[in-house]
């Protein structure tokens, strides 16, 4: 199979629900306004993602087939930055935004992927780690994008409505810690799973 999808769709699935600045973005908007006022912002970033998956879909696996090198150097380059992120959020701990009088709106969430390095990084390792060298651009792209909207549509709301009780009801408390090593724990466990196993032949 050119582009490894079910194993893909597991490591987008760790990586979208993992607490990182959208997702913190997205759950102190909760915290502060309220699910339906943040519907927007939350549709702004579900959407901001595809404005960099696709200018990356086609440079990146056009270049990829001129230096299949630099394919591999790329894969094994995301993978340490994400066991990074997941030692980063280990140690991360939840802390309630402060009030403002209006919610971000769509514009805001749309540029909220686009400055975020944590989406780079796991747009580049879907590319490097779940497709096969010689996929087509646009099959490896689309199937990309579809994965990681489903996943967003699914999880970027549940963060939202849950950001006013999580940020109330964990932050301070000993669950706090459990519950980030038991994400970190997923998104290390997935990369694993990427680097020895899961991912495409390249």
């Amino acid at each position: 199979m050119s582009v490894a999808t079910a194993s893909f769709l597991v490591f987008a699935a760790s990586q979208v629900g993992t607490p990182g600045p959208a997702n913190m973005a997205l759950m102190a908007t909760g915290a502060r306004f309220g699910f339906r006022a943040a519907l927007p912002f939350v549709a702004g970033v579900a959407l901001g993602k595809q404005v960099i998956i696709w200018p990356i879909g086609f440079g990146l696996m056009e270049l990829a087939g001129r230096l299949p090198g630099l394919f591999l150097g790329l894969k094994w380059i995301s993978a340490a930055y994400i066991i990074w992120l997941a030692y980063k959020v280990a140690n991360l701990r939840l802390t309630p935004g402060g009030a403002a009088e209006q919610a971000p709106g769509f514009l805001a969430g749309l540029v909220v992927h686009p400055l975020n390095p944590k989406a780079w990084a796991m747009i580049i390792a879907g590319f490097t780690g779940f497709v096969a060298l010689g996929t087509p651009s646009l099959e490896a792209t689309a199937i990309i994008a579809i994965c990681l909207l489903s996943c967003q549509v699914v999880l970027h709301p549940l963060w939202t409505l849950a950001g006013d009780r999580m940020a109330h009801a964990i932050v301070g408390t000993g669950y706090e810690k459990y519950l980030m090593w038991t994400l970190a724990a997923l998104t290390v466990a997935s990369v694993f799973f990427v680097l020895f196993g899961g991912g495409t032949d390249i």
